[in-house]
Parts: C-alpha cells; structure tokens; sequence
C-alpha cells in the first residue's frame, strides 16, 4: 500500500479562511510526522506570486505565482470569499490547460466554483459548502452536485468546507498508506476531556465518518484502553451493550471498518511510538502492544508500514547522522 512520496501543487486565492489552508497542509504534515519519513510534499502558489491575505489577517507566503506547464501532479484549488473576482479570464485559462494533464484537481470549499466555472466539473458528481448549495446546484445543472462533506469522482474532488476538507485529507491518506496511519493522523487533531453521558454527541471526527453510536463510541473506548490485553469481540460487544453480531455491523457501517482491524490499528500505531521513540526491545513492544510474540508483531508490523521495527529504528538512525 505504502507509494513513493506524492507532491501536491497548491493554488491558494486571496481572501481565503486560514483554516482552510491549514485542513490541506496540516495532515501531510501529521503523516509525515508520524511515519518518520516525507510522504508527502506540497508547493503553494498564488495567482500572481504575492503573499495571500487571509480573512484573519494572517498571510500566506507562497513559492510563487502559478504558471503550470505540464505537471501532472495533484492540483488543490482552494478559495473561500469572493471567489469571482480573483477567478480571472486569465487563471480560468490555465486551470483549463493545466487540466489536460494533472492526475487529479480538486476544488476546496469556493474552489469547486472556479472548476464549475471553468468547464472542468461537467459530466461529474460534486459539492460545495451547504449556504452555496442550491446556488451553485441551480448554475451549473450539467454538475451531478450532491450533499456530501466531500466527494472523490475520477480525477475530480470537492470539498463542502474546512472540516469536510481535514476528512479528505484523511482519506487520501487512508487510500495510499492505510488505515492505521490515517486513525493515527485523526487522532492528533482530536481534543477531548473526560466525558459524561452529556457529551456523547460531541465526537471526534475519524476519517469522514462521525461516531454518533454511544455503543460504538464505548467499544472503541474500551479498546483505547485495552491495547496491552485486547478483549474478544464478544466480551467487546458486551462491555458495550451490543450483541457481537450488531457490534460488527455497527462499526462497519460508521467506521468503515471491522472492529479487528481499528483495534490493530490501535495497538500497531501504539507500537510504531514505542519503535520511535523509546529504546524497549521488540519483545517488550509486542507484550505491551498485546501480541503473543516478537515474531507475530514483526509480521503485522511490516504489513502495516511497509518495513520491520528494525528497518525503521535504522531508517531513522540512519537519517538522524545525515542530518547531524
């Protein structure tokens, strides 16, 4: 599943939210952080070159203006107030051009107007943020738009805002390094204090699925909790107050996944720290991490992240004397 590093050419617009900047970078940045290695680069232009002004008042240096030839890399439109005046004759010509050979574009929040504008949504499915829905439904009728947070259709995308666009990220992260690296990224942007029953629907966002399930919420707290011992799907589904049979379902159908596979998530991604960060033997990680042996956590380890615990305690050391 692991690919070579991906590279994503970013077109910023003036008058853009800087949460919106933030929700594209900041998870490539987390996957890079957490997988000890660059997976991802980015390189951000502007329509003429200069710094963006956020609507915050904080500005955005760019590399440069943009003036594609023939990348084929990623293109992320992105722009939020104001929209048609920044959308010049001029940059609608390139985004044309540049189309012909990127491998996918994608327009973020107000971004999915200009690519509306621009021919380059027609014959696709797409959203928007929900105030400009029927607007932009009512423009464009050749568009199939939809209500969704985000939508991935061929080589389009579109984002419905800011939190939409950090579930997008999460999943491409998910699509090209898995599972347990997209669950790790989410899990940095997570805020959370103790809970009472009052606050079970304020829930953290994992990938583009909400957990609004008290039951699903309970399972995957317990299985938080139970990294070093993992519980049966039975005794699971129990402590939670659900037959194992609708356990398995139920997290199917919120999370996207078998409840085995987000508690190995959990429990590799609670190992892969310990690799980084900490001297304990393999053996030692396995016990904590709940495998019955060095040798079974070794094979779910290189499964997951595409290399042994050794290979990245020496990827690692080895980086560390260059940069030294």
């Amino acid at each position: 599943m692991e690919t070579g590093d991906q590279h994503f050419d970013i077109l910023v617009l003036p008058e853009i939210n800087l949460i919106l900047v933030a929700s594209v970078i900041e998870p490539l940045r987390a996957a890079n952080r957490i997988a000890g290695r660059e997976l991802y680069r980015w390189t951000l232009h502007s329509p003429d070159g200069g710094t963006i002004e956020t609507k915050s008042g904080i500005p955005v240096p760019v590399a440069g203006a943009f003036r594609p030839g023939r990348e084929t890399d990623p293109l992320f439109v992105l722009a939020s107030y104001n929209w048609k005046r920044h959308a010049t004759r001029e940059l609608k010509f390139q985004l044309s051009q540049t189309a012909r050979h990127r491998s996918l574009i994608a327009g973020i929040e107000a971004g999915s107007f200009i690519l509306a504008d621009t021919s380059l949504l027609d014959g696709f499915s797409a959203t928007t943020h929900w105030e400009d829905f029927e607007d932009f439904s009512r423009t464009y009728p050749q568009i199939d738009t939809v209500r969704e947070r985000f939508v991935i259709d061929r080589k389009r995308i579109t984002t419905g805002g800011s939190l939409p666009t950090l579930d997008l990220m999460l999943e491409l992260i998910r699509r090209a390094h898995g599972y347990s690296l997209a669950l790790e990224v989410s899990r940095l942007f997570i805020y959370e204090q103790e809970r009472t029953r009052a606050d079970l629907l304020q829930m953290p966002s994992v990938g583009n699925m909400r957990i609004l399930d008290a039951r699903v919420q309970a399972a995957v707290k317990l299985m938080e909790d139970t990294v070093e011992a993992p519980l049966s799907l039975a005794r699971l589904a129990k402590r939670s107050g659900v037959s194992a049979r609708r356990l398995q379902h139920l997290f199917r159908e919120i999370m996207g996944v078998a409840p085995h596979e987000h508690y190995l998530a959990l429990r590799l991604n609670a190992a892969r720290r310990k690799v980084i960060e900490t001297r304990a033997s393999f053996a030692d990680i396995a016990t904590e991490t709940g495998f019955n042996s060095a040798s079974a956590f070794s094979r779910s380890y290189r499964s997951s992240f595409s290399e042994s615990p050794s290979g990245t305690r020496r990827r690692l050391k080895t980086k560390a004397i260059s940069a030294g």
